[in-house]
């Protein structure tokens, strides 16, 4: 991102560059009082027979403008539970359809293809129950169409995941996961052909340029770069679709999910930014939200507080944003989907 660095500070050394803006030098703290443009509108989705969210980190928007997310059945976990984890909603939040019951342990990445195909990551448990650890693709009626990994069975193997907690399908077909999360899990990216054939991983656990903690979510630009959440890091590592590291960018907080419009205007959620000194979530002086800004040059110009900013996750922590540019944050700790209008 070497030309948009020093776009940018021509553009600050005459006066052009907003004070509402953040630019994208690497390693400037993310900014916490940028404009929030948005209203909050609460109890969004509308479940017909009472039902209420569970924990939620996934969340896409459909080509045809409708609303795909998952609940963990209720709770935090989809173990021994007969509901259907996944939903799909219409922008008014009313519900259109669902399934998946008894295929989970714990969906956790969620993302609809320019099929409108919908693919779902499933971490495992302890003890092993025979499901977990793979990646599934529905059509959007609910028919399992492929499935990546092996059920129950963890591995750094070609087809087999630790803890996959996101996919995303290129333009090309190429499928693109996220596979780990956590130090005893596996922390690099896998990319297979549209078949689901094994192509080539990359990544290692580290802190290093191109190393990865927590790869937690994907999202591709119009220049056809992948968008890691490196969220252990506390950073966004930008690649080529062969695993070449192009830029690695902090100013968008600690990133636990990811989002790219049509635009190019990217959605990073952070849910977990905390000063606790060493601990978990740790990245002092940064308050959690969502941040948009530029997925070409990096600027930051926009902050959709979070209003709680407690515990270990709260807060958004998947996002998307729909064809009239309203955004969709999916939550674990509060187990709820807001959605925010422009204002």
């Amino acid at each position: 991102m070497v030309g948009g660095r020093l776009t940018l500070l021509a553009l600050a050394c005459i006066g052009i560059l907003s004070a509402g803006t953040a630019n994208a030098q690497d390693g400037d703290p993310p900014p916490n009082n940028l404009p929030n443009n948005h209203t909050t509108v609460l109890n969004w989705a509308k479940f017909p027979d009472g039902r209420r969210w569970g924990s939620t980190a996934g969340i896409d928007v459909a080509p045809d403008g409708t609303i795909w997310a998952y609940d963990r059945c209720g709770a935090n976990t989809c173990v021994d539970s007969d509901l259907d984890p996944i939903l799909h909603f219409d922008t008014s939040g009313r519900l259109l359809d669902s399934f998946g019951a008894g295929l989970f342990n714990i969906p956790h990445g969620l993302h609809v293809d320019a099929d409108g195909n919908v693919w779902v990551t499933d971490h495992g448990v302890d003890p092993p129950n025979g499901k977990g650890q793979q990646v599934f693709k529905f059509s959007p009626r609910g028919e399992v169409l492929m499935t990546l990994g092996r059920a129950g069975i963890a591995g750094v193997g070609h087809y087999t995941f630790t803890q996959p907690s996101d996919v995303l399908v290129a333009p090309s077909g190429e499928i693109f996961v996220a596979d780990g999360h956590g130090p005893r899990t596996n922390a690099r990216i896998v990319k297979f052909a549209p078949d689901g054939t094994f192509i080539r991983s990359w990544g290692r656990h580290g802190s290093g340029p191109g190393e990865l903690e927590g790869p937690h979510a994907l999202a591709m630009d119009s220049q056809g770069r992948l968008f890691v959440g490196d969220r252990t890091n506390n950073r966004i590592q930008i690649f080529d679709q062969d695993g070449t590291l192009l830029d690695s960018w902090t100013q968008f907080g600690r990133p636990s999910g990811l989002f790219i419009d049509q635009h190019d205007t990217l959605y990073v959620a952070d849910s977990e930014s905390r000063d606790n000194e060493g601990g978990y979530g740790h990245n002092p002086n940064v308050r959690r939200g969502i941040r948009i800004g530029s997925a070409v040059d990096g600027t930051v110009t926009g902050f959709i507080p979070d209003p709680a900013e407690r515990g270990s996750s709260s807060g958004a922590e998947g996002v998307a944003v729909d064809h009239d540019g309203h955004v969709y944050g999916a939550e674990v700790g509060p187990r709820d989907v807001k959605k925010y209008i422009k204002r």
